[in-house]
C-alpha cells in the first residue's frame, strides 16, 4: 500500500507528540509507533524535567551544571538555547494539562526536586511518575486533534531517500539527499507499506536494548539511529552510553529504575555492611553525576565480588517517602522491600544514549526534510554525559525548534509535489521458520556489548568485540536478504547496526571522558580528543 502525509512522525514519546501538536497547525500529521502509543521511554520517566523555575536558581547555574556534566564536549550555544528557552516550554506543558507537583507551603509555586549534578532545586516533577503524567496529557490533546492520526503497531523499516543537489546552507554542508518518507511494517497485515511525507521526523527513543541489562522499555532498539545511518545521515558520540547507577536488583524485575531523585532527597549508597562509599570517589558524594556514581558502584562490586550495592533512604520520614515516591515505594513493597525501613538493592544498567543522529539548532539532519530529536538525536546538549532530567527538556525544546523551522519553510514545502517512490518488494524472500536464528543473535549481541563495551572498557576488549560483531552483522544482513521481514528481524538488524556504531565510536576515542572510560587511556586528552566523534556512511 502507498499512502502519504504532510508530516510523518516516527515515535510517540514526548518529543514526537510535542512536535505533532504544533505541526498539525500546518498540515496532516501521521504518527507511527511500533507498539501501543504509551509504550515509550517517556512513559517510564520517574524523575522529572529540569528548568530554571525558581528565584533561587539562574540560567548561569543551569548552564554551568550542564557544561560540567558534559565533560568538555557540550556545545555551549546549544546549552544556552535549551536552558534559556526551557521555562517557557515547561509553562507550555502546564497549559497542555501536565499537572506538576506544587509546593504545599506555596501552591503558586512548583515543588522543585534536586538530582545529582544540579547545584539548585530545579526539577519539575509529578511525584515519581512524571513521564506518565506528561505522556497522558499529550496523548489526550493528540486524540482531540482531527489533523493527527496515530498508527499503533507500525514499525519503520527504512527511510525513503533520493539523491539531489542541495542549495540551502547547513552546518554539516549542503544537502546531497532528500528524505521522502519511510517503508513501514504493519503488524496487523504483516505487510510493508510505503509512506510518503513532506517532512519525516525520527524520535524513536534510545538504544538500551543493545545491552543485556537496561532500564529501557523493549522498544529501545536504536531504530532511528540505525535507519538514519543507513540512509546517509551523520551520527555522533555513540560511545557515550549513560549507565544509570541505580536499577533495582531483583530476580523478578528486569528494568525497574530507582530514580536519581531518591539520592536528591538524601538517599545514600552503601555496601552490604552499611558503609557509605561515594565520598571516596567524589567530593559531591551521592550527588555526583551519573558517570561517576556508576563507575564507583562498578568498582565497589568488583572489589567485593557482590552482585549489588544498596541505596538507603530509610532515615527519611516514612510518610514523606510514600508521598514523594509512591511508584517506587509500591513496587519495592510488592517485592518484599520496604524502603522506609530497609535499603534497596541496586545495580547500574544501560540507560540513556547521549549521542545519536547529528542535528543543527533546528533539529535538522544533513538529509533534507529529515529531522531528529529526543534521545534519537545528538544536538550537542549532553556532550560526554547527560545531566539528570535535561533529556525531557531537550525533547520539548527541539520539538519546538523543528516546528519553527518547518513553519518558516511550509509554503514552499506544501507547494512541492511528492516525488515518485518505489513500492516495497520482498523479491524471492521466504518465511523464516526458525526464530532461534533471530533470538540467538540478539542474545549474543547484548551479552557482548555488556561484557566488552560497558561502564569500563579496554582496547583489547573493543578489538575482540569488533571481530565478533562483524560475523553476527554479516549473518543478520543475510537473514534480511533471505527472509520475509518480521518485527523481531527488523529490530535485530537495528541493534546489530547500532552495536557496531557504538564500538566504532568507542575505538576512535583514545581517552577517558564522561561516560567513556578506557583503562588504556585513563585521562582526558583535550589536545586531540576534545571534539565530537562523527560517523557517516559513504
Amino acid at each position: 500500500m502507498q499512502d502519504s502525509t504532510d508530516f510523518l512522525v516516527i515515535g510517540s514519546g514526548i518529543s514526537g507528540l510535542s512536535f505533532a501538536l504544533k505541526a498539525a497547525r500546518l498540515g496532516k500529521v501521521t504518527i507511527i509507533t511500533k507498539k501501543a502509543r504509551v509504550d515509550t521511554a517517556t512513559n517510564l520517566a520517574q524523575g522529572g524535567i529540569a528548568a530554571v523555575l525558581s528565584a533561587d536558581d539562574s540560567f548561569a547555574l543551569h548552564i554551568e551544571d550542564t557544561l560540567r556534566s558534559g565533560a568538555g564536549l557540550c556545545h555551549e550555544d546549544v546549552v544556552r538555547l535549551v536552558v534559556e528557552t526551557g521555562p517557557e516550554r515547561i509553562r507550555e506543558l502546564i497549559r497542555l494539562g501536565v499537572d506538576f507537583q506544587h509546593d504545599n507551603a506555596d501552591p503558586d509555586h512548583l515543588d522543585l526536586g534536586r538530582e545529582g549534578g544540579h547545584s539548585a532545586r530545579r526539577i519539575a516533577h509529578a511525584m515519581d511518575f512524571t513521564g506518565r503524567q506528561i505522556e497522558e496529557s499529550l496523548l489526550a490533546r493528540v486524540a482531540d486533534n482531527a489533523n493527527i492520526t496515530v498508527l499503533e503497531n507500525h514499525l519503520a523499516v527504512d527511510l525513503l531517500v533520493s539523491s539531489r543537489t542541495g542549495t540551502r546552507y547547513q552546518p554539516h554542508g549542503s544537502y546531497t539527499d532528500q528524505c521522502l518518507g519511510a517503508y513501514v511494517f504493519d503488524r496487523a497485515t504483516g505487510k510493508i507499506d510505503t509512506w510518503q511525507a513532506r517532512v519525516t521526523v525520527l524520535c524513536t527513543g534510545g538504544t538500551g536494548k543493545v545491552y543485556l541489562y537496561t532500564t529501557n522499555p523493549d522498544i529501545a532498539t536504536g531504530d532511528g539511529i540505525a535507519m538514519a545511518y543507513r540512509a546517509g545521515a551523520s551520527v555522533a558520540n555513540l560511545e557515550f552510553v549513560q549507565f544509570h547507577p541505580t536499577c533495582l536488583y531483583h530476580p523478578m524485575v528486569k528494568n525497574f529504575l530507582i530514580s536519581e531523585a531518591v539520592r536528591g532527597e538524601g538517599g545514600r549508597l552503601i555496601d552490604k555492611h552499611g558503609q557509605a562509599f561515594m565520598q571516596k570517589y567524589d567530593s559531591r558524594g551521592d550527588l555526583a553525576t551519573r558517570d561517576t556514581v556508576a563507575r564507583a558502584i562498578d568498582s565497589e562490586m568488583k572489589m567485593s565480588g557482590d552482585d549489588c550495592v544498596y541505596l538507603d533512604i530509610s532515615h527519611q520520614p516514612a510518610e514523606f517517602l510514600k508521598k514523594r515516591f509512591p511508584t517506587i515505594y509500591e513496587k519495592c513493597l510488592s517485592l518484599g522491600i520496604d524502603m522506609t525501613r530497609q535499603p534497596i538493592p541496586v545495580v547500574p544498567a544501560a540507560h540513556y544514549m547521549c549521542g545519536g543522529v547529528l542535528t543543527d539548532h533546528w533539529g535538522r539532519t544533513n538529509i533534507e526534510n529529515l529531522f531528529a530529536f529526543g534521545e534519537t538525536a545528538c544536538t550537542g546538549l549532553h556532550g560526554g554525559n547527560r545531566l539528570a532530567s535535561n533529556s525531557l527538556l531537550e525533547a520539548v525544546v527541539f520539538a519546538h525548534q523543528a516546528f519553527l523551522a518547518c513553519e518558516g519553510e511550509w509554503p514552499a514545502l506544501a507547494a512541492a509535489p511528492l516525488a515518485e517512490v518505489a513500492a516495497w518488494s520482498a523479491g524471492e524472500a521466504r518465511r523464516i521458520e526458525e526464530n532461534v536464528l533471530v533470538s540467538h543473535n540478539w542474545d549474543q549481541i547484548r551479552r557482548l556489548m555488556w561484557n566488552y563495551v560497558g561502564i569500563v572498557r579496554s582496547l583489547k576488549r573493543l578489538a575482540l568485540v569488533q571481530e565478533r560483531l562483524q560475523v553476527i552483522v554479516n549473518e543478520v544482513n543475510q537473514h534480511y536478504r533471505d527472509y520475509i521481514l518480521t518485527p523481531d528481524l527488523i529490530e535485530l538488524r537495528n541493534i546489530a547496526q547500532v552495536a557496531q556504531l557504538i564500538v566504532r565510536c568507542a575505538c576512535s576515542r583514545k581517552e577517558s571522558r564522561g561516560l567513556h572510560y578506557l583503562v588504556d587511556f585513563p585521562q582526558p586528552d583535550d589536545l586531540r580528543c576534545r571534539k565530537d566523534t562523527i560517523l557517516r556512511r559513504r
